[in-house]
Formats: structure tokens, C-alpha cells, sequence
């Protein structure tokens, strides 16, 4: 099933999707250190917190938060993948997480998950400078969110 999304005015949401936007609010802030604290202060059962967490956002947090995931090849050599990462970093873009394989023939694989909502070019482009690194031998986006 395909998800859908609706933009819907805040006092027509049920009490429950509410006090869940509340309790993210306060353990982002640290005004709460768990979701127990979090759902005791707002006066919400944890089991309701856990149904609708993933389920409501503020519109400016989906906005801020593209993510891109790239698969690069590249050759076992000392500094490689610093150079991948001052690259992604060089275009404003977050390194999220990294997952390197072990090298096998001279060549490693590194999965790494990338939020660009404050890339100061087209995620092309900044695939483009990835490629052109010496010792980059494949670079591709395979998945974004």
C-alpha cells in the first residue's frame, strides 16, 4: 500500500496524535529523558505514544530531512574514504551512517546514508565530484527518503 499524506489543521487532530507530537517535542528538547517521562508528563499511555510516533511530523521536519543513500567501490587505499567523506561534506551534505565491507580483491564497498537537505548543489552533481575522486571507482544512489 502506498503511502498518503495529509496537511490537517492541528485542532482537529485527535487528543492522543497531539500529546505523541508533544512527547517527541520534549525528548528532542531533553526536557524529557524517555518516552516514560515524556508520556507521564503529557498524560498519554506509551502504547498510544508508539502507534502514532511515526505516524506525525512537523511540516518543517519533513521538509529538512532528504535523505540519500550511495554505494561506492573503491580501491583498498590508505585515505579513501576520508576523501569520500570531505567530498560530501565539502557540498554541505550530513554523513547519517557508513557501512564498509572488508576489501576483496583490492576494492572496498561502502554503503553511506546522506541527509542533503543543505546541499548547496543537485544531488547529481555532488555524485559527479564523488566519481571524479581518484580511486572512486563506482559511485551510485540507491535509494532516497
Amino acid at each position: 500500500m502506498k503511502e498518503r499524506y495529509y496537511l490537517v489543521r492541528e485542532d482537529i487532530l485527535p487528543d492522543a496524535v497531539l500529546k505523541t507530537m508533544q512527547v517527541k517535542q520534549l525528548l528532542e528538547a531533553g526536557d524529557a529523558k524517555t518516552v516514560h517521562e515524556g508520556v507521564e508528563l503529557v498524560g498519554l499511555s506509551r502504547s498510544a505514544f508508539y502507534k502514532y510516533k511515526d505516524g506525525i511530523h512537523l511540516i518543517h521536519q519533513l521538509e529538512r530531512e532528504r535523505i540519500i543513500t550511495i554505494s561506492i567501490d573503491l580501491e583498498h587505499e590508505s585515505g579513501m574514504l576520508s576523501k569520500v567523506l570531505g567530498c560530501v561534506a565539502e557540498h554541505g551534505a550530513n554523513v547519517l551512517t557508513i557501512n564498509q565491507s572488508i576489501p576483496l580483491q583490492g576494492r572496498a564497498n561502502v554503503v553511506i546514508s546522506v541527509e542533503i537537505s543543505h546541499l548547496n548543489l543537485e544531488p547529481g552533481d555532488m555524485m559527479e565530484g564523488l566519481k571524479s575522486i581518484s580511486g572512486v571507482k563506482r559511485a551510485l544512489i540507491i535509494g532516497q527518503g
